[in-house]
């Protein structure tokens, strides 16, 4: 659910409303802010994650519009979605200065999304591997200009690391019920596992995670309710509450004993799900990077060559 809310509003329909035009908007955000249609956010391919400007997908001007052709990896809701966001590069040598974001049609020719299946998490979570071959599109699909689409990409991603860290705090606060729920209840050496001081102690650090992600969290939100920067504060949430969100999984699991390892119980899937947080929307290490860059002054994304 979270993966459907964090990709329909805070990339897709997020990144619609702030630089597409009004035809536009008035063409894809009825259906999709209904639910009636879905979007998905094509940026990462097979050889290229972190680096968004590497991108291999290339956009090719031809008479009254564009000509895609490349691949993209990891795309939440790419095999249902009736459009998509397709970053790709119009001039390599300009690197990040070429790229740019089209909306293209799922029904398109050449447009074929592939499920990808063997998840470790999100599993009720539609993934795709998305090839375009030659898809063509007319001008009026071209979001903003020649140049904005990385731009867009990350403004992008601001929004969906706030909707990641804010759905990590909701998976310490289902592992902290699930823990408390089953210390009181089970009982061990004729005790509920409560009673016990280590299982407190568990307990009480995925508290203190859950209450510190939820602050923060909240802190970036306000920021970004008053219109104002937010995005190391965002990065901050995401990295704490992402991280946050494995470690109450692994104690909740720990609480449950050998019952936390099957399903019988939900902190297992916590785990599962909980893992994918700190890779998607931007890697752990790269809000580290994105926090670095904002105390220093110096970019450290980019090898010093």
């Amino acid at each position: 659910m979270r993966t459907v809310v964090s990709v329909q509003t805070s990339l897709v329909c997020g990144s619609i409303e702030r630089w597409g035009s009004e035809e536009q908007k008035q063409r894809w955000l009825p259906g999709l802010t209904s639910g009636e249609s879905f979007g998905c956010f094509g940026l990462t391919e097979p050889d290229t994650g972190s680096d968004a400007a590497a991108l291999r997908t290339r956009a090719e001007k031809v008479d009254g519009g564009w000509r895609i052709s490349g691949q993209k990896m990891w795309i939440s809701l790419g095999n249902v979605a009736e459009v998509a966001l397709i970053f790709a590069q119009t001039e390599p040598e300009r690197k990040h200065r070429g790229l740019a974001c089209f909306l293209v049609p799922t029904a398109s020719e050449g447009f074929t999304p592939h499920e990808i299946h063997g998840k470790l998490g999100l599993r009720a979570s539609d993934t795709a591997e998305i090839a375009l071959d030659a898809v063509e599109v007319g001008d009026d699909a071209l979001m903003g200009e020649v140049g904005d689409g990385f731009k867009i990409a990350m403004s992008a991603l601001d929004s969906g690391r706030y909707s990641v860290a804010s759905g990590c705090v909701g998976i310490c606060q289902g592992c902290v019920e699930a823990s408390v729920a089953y210390s009181t209840e089970r009982k061990q050496f004729g005790v509920p596992l409560a009673s016990f001081q280590l299982v407190q102690e568990m307990i009480a650090d995925m508290i203190v995670r859950r209450d510190a992600a939820r602050m923060l969290v909240r802190r970036a939100g306000l920021l970004k309710d008053a219109s104002e920067p937010s995005t190391v504060e965002t990065s901050i949430a995401k990295l704490y509450a992402t991280e946050s969100a494995v470690e109450c999984a692994n104690l909740a699991i720990q609480v449950h004993g050998g019952s936390g390892y099957v399903d019988d119980y939900p902190v297992e899937r916590y785990l599962r799900d909980a893992r994918v947080t700190t890779l998607y929307e931007g890697t752990s290490q790269i809000q580290k990077l994105i926090i670095g860059r904002d105390a220093t002054g110096i970019n450290a994304m980019v090898p010093p060559g």
